[in-house]
Formats: structure tokens, C-alpha cells, sequence
């Protein structure tokens, strides 16, 4: 069998041979946190992956994967966490209860500790384990009172997916209202995205969940929320919500 070391070695030499210096400091922007890039394309990060779990995919089980995470997240370059994760995800029809406790894990060991990875890693992951283990997703209320940052964002993105779907609303709607008195605009961000998809199926309830909360919410959170709406249901809203 192909160990995820051998792997993990391999996907270092891919992504030092595609190296970009000057995308590398350009990307850089977008980030406030320290992260350090290689400096590909999104597109080339998500071919390097295809390529390596066509590698392993007739060997390696979710066992494997969550081993090369352990070996690449932990390096500082978002690309390396890239690849990594977006070949765990491909064994997401495995995930279950222990994926829960691993990607914990992982965002409380600082080896996600940024906007992207975040966002990369948990909206299919936990998509992939609440389906499978609806139970779970209430669990994830917890996550808001971390005084992790990333654990936090992960409450709100990991139900992007079920929420865009009309599936686990009580629980994202819930979620974001526990997020409210948080004053990081990265989980006002994230809330007001969580919003945004849920209103998606369900504009109606949307409306009425802003209206209730109004002068609890965010006005970055409540922007981001109501993007969708038409620009005079917008207007008024953002009116009707003001402390």
C-alpha cells in the first residue's frame, strides 16, 4: 500500500515544481492572519488532489487520508492544507462520529487557522457526517462558545450546504443567533453567509428571523444576510432592524 507519507512527500515536490513567488505575495492580501502560500492557482491545487486520490483511491480508506491531513495541515502554506483536505473529502461517504472529533482536532491544533481552510474543510465534511448522523449537528452549538475563533466560524459554515438545501434550519438559524454578541467580523461574516443560504428555501422565514433579532444582529452579519433580497425588501429592512 502507498502510506500517506509516501504521499505527502509527493504532493510537497507537485506543489514546490508549480511554485508562483509573486502570486504567493499577492494572495497574501486576503488574509489578515499570517499564511504563507506556494503560490498556485485554486484550479491547480484541486487538479494535484485528483491526482493523488486517484493514486490511493483502490487502497486507502478515510484512515489514510486522516493521516496525510496530519502530515500537511500542519505546514503553514494554505496550499499543502489544501490538498490535503480536499483529498479527505473524497472519502466523506466514510465520515461519521470520529470525522466530528478529528476535525475538531484539527481546528483546535491551529493547523486550519484561516478563513480558507475553514471554509474548504468543513461545509462538505460535516455535510458528509450530520446526513449520516443527523444526531450530531446539535452538538455544534457548542462550538459558538469556544474561545477558538476557527471552531467558531466551523459552527456556522459547517451547515452551508444543508442550510442552502432547506435541511437542519432550527439548528443554523439557532447557531447564528448564539453568534450574534460576537464581535469578529470573520463569525459575522460566517453568520450572515449561514443567512443568507438558509433564506435561500425559505425567504419568508428569513425575513421574520431578522425582524425578531433585528438590533442583536451585526449590521456585517444582517448585510451579508439579506443580499439577496430585493433591493427595497433590503432597504427596509436594514431599517426596520436598527437599534
Amino acid at each position: 500500500m502507498i502510506t500517506a507519507e509516501v504521499i505527502a512527500r509527493r504532493a510537497m515536490r507537485m506543489l514546490q515544481a508549480k511554485a508562483n513567488a509573486d502570486r504567493a505575495r499577492g494572495a497574501r492580501r486576503y488574509f489578515r492572519e499570517t499564511v504563507e502560500f506556494f503560490g498556485l492557482k485554486s484550479a491547480e491545487v484541486t487538479e494535484m488532489a485528483a491526482e493523488l486520490f486517484q493514486a490511493v483511491k483502490k487502497e486507502w480508506t478515510m484512515r489514510q487520508a486522516v493521516e496525510l491531513c496530519e502530515i500537511l495541515l500542519p505546514d503553514s502554506r494554505l496550499e499543502a492544507k489544501g490538498v490535503a483536505t480536499l483529498v479527505f473529502l473524497k472519502f466523506k461517504k466514510e465520515f461519521g462520529p470520529d470525522t466530528f472529533a478529528v476535525i475538531k482536532k484539527w481546528l483546535l491544533a491551529g493547523w486550519c487557522a484561516n478563513w480558507a481552510s475553514v471554509d474548504t474543510l468543513c461545509p462538505k465534511a460535516m455535510e458528509a457526517v450530520f446526513t449520516r448522523h443527523p444526531e450530531l449537528a446539535g452538538q455544534m452549538k457548542g462550538w459558538t462558545e469556544s474561545p477558538n475563533r476557527w471552531v467558531k466560524r466551523a459552527a456556522a459554515v459547517s451547515f452551508i450546504h444543508l442550510a442552502r438545501r432547506g435541511r437542519q434550519l432550527e439548528t443554523a438559524y439557532d447557531i447564528c443567533r448564539r453568534l450574534f454578541p460576537v464581535e469578529d467580523d470573520l463569525i459575522q461574516k460566517a453568520g450572515g453567509w449561514l443567512l443568507r443560504e438558509a433564506g435561500k428555501t425559505d425567504p419568508d422565514r428569513l425575513e421574520k428571523f431578522l425582524l425578531k433579532h433585528g438590533p442583536h444582529i451585526p449590521r456585517t452579519t444582517l448585510r451579508y444576510a439579506i443580499e439577496r433580497f430585493p433591493e427595497v425588501k433590503r432597504k427596509k429592512l436594514l431599517t426596520a432592524t436598527k437599534s
